[in-house]
């Protein structure tokens, strides 16, 4: 089968298109046949090993796993012979957090993590954007913060992966939401169900004289120390880029301040639960896609550079063509 392969750590350069061998399923697992993936700044940060840490969890010298990817959408085509809950032909969405390999034509995965059927009203581009940036802003969202309706939720880099489904679904916890985005996707933003909408060109939200109850920042640029003036008493400043910092505010703020700092390892803690609820809301029309571009799988290395240049708008998906597809 085809696959993007990474041997060693370094720019998109080290991204190679090549053959490998196809995976077998072991008994409880599934074989996906993949049609969509994503590439995502975690995928860059693996990739550069930068941050450090990323060399604890995926190789200290080198990847651990050479074929990258967390995200999928496809079709079972296998399944291993105590499979019970799937059968071939069943269209799925998934995460691969612990062993990657979603930049493939196919991946195993255990019948019991994470994956789930795939919303009805998606297409596979469309659905795969739910395992990427839905499923971390739902565990910030829903679970780090624990949004209340009536709260207010100020959403930094609303129009991002993150940011965008993080409006959505503050919305749909009640929330009243403010997202910050540049000029060109104010009216994205608003589409999304943004309350308020602030241009970061033209305001510093840092400044506006607002308090906020859940400070949300997806794209890491800002910081507790900017944003902590903003928080009402007992809120929450959530940033998704573990960094040393937010490491020791999150130690001192845990005791010693009534207002928060907090991150989380949200790739690790994702659930066959989790993506059954995001199929759910988007099936009910509760969540949306948000696609800013497409590139072949062959690709990838091109789309690492477009992520990297920090300006992409949603989710930028992989699509995975196999011979005689058809219309899938």
């Amino acid at each position: 089968m085809k696959a993007i392969v990474c041997t060693k750590y370094g720019s998109s350069d080290v991204l190679q298109f090549k053959e490998v061998e196809k995976p077998t399923p072991l008994d409880n697992e599934v074989r996906i046949r993949i049609y969509a993936a994503v590439v995502t700044p975690s995928d860059c940060a693996f990739r550069k090993a930068d941050p450090f840490i990323v060399r604890f969890i995926y190789g200290f010298l080198r990847p651990k796993y050479s074929v990258p990817g967390v995200e999928l959408a496809g079709e079972i085509d296998a399944v291993g012979k105590d499979v019970t809950l799937f059968h071939i032909g069943d269209q799925v969405i998934g995460l691969s957090p612990n062993r990657l390999g979603a930049h493939a034509e196919y991946l195993c995965l255990p019948e019991n993590k994470a994956v789930v059927i795939k919303p009805a009203n998606a297409s596979y581009e469309e659905a795969v954007g739910i395992c990427d940036g839905a499923t971390t802003a739902l565990t910030f969202l829903r679970d780090t913060a624990k949004v209340q309706p009536g709260q207010k939720v100020l959403i930094n880099g609303a129009s991002g992966a993150v940011g965008a489904y993080a409006v959505q679904l503050a919305k749909y916890y009640g929330a009243e939401v403010t997202g910050v985005c540049s000029t060109t996707n104010v009216e994205r933003v608003k589409s999304l169900g943004a309350d308020k909408v602030i241009d970061y060109t033209r305001e510093d939200f840092t400044q506006s004289g607002q308090t906020y109850d859940v400070i949300f920042d997806a794209i890491g640029k800002s910081s507790f120390a900017r944003c902590k003036s903003l928080l009402k008493q007992k809120g929450v400043y959530l940033l998704t880029v573990p960094t040393m910092r937010i490491m020791l505010q999150m130690l001192w703020t845990s005791k010693l301040s009534s207002k928060k700092a907090m991150f989380t390892a949200t790739g690790l803690k994702q659930t066959k639960e989790n993506l059954a609820f995001l199929q759910t809301l988007f099936e009910a029309e509760k969540i949306k896609a948000v696609i800013d571009r497409s590139y072949p799988l062959e690709q990838v290395a091109e789309a690492h550079r477009y992520v990297e240049t920090g300006r992409k708008r949603g989710n930028v998906v992989i699509t995975v063509k196999h011979p005689n597809q058809g219309g899938k």
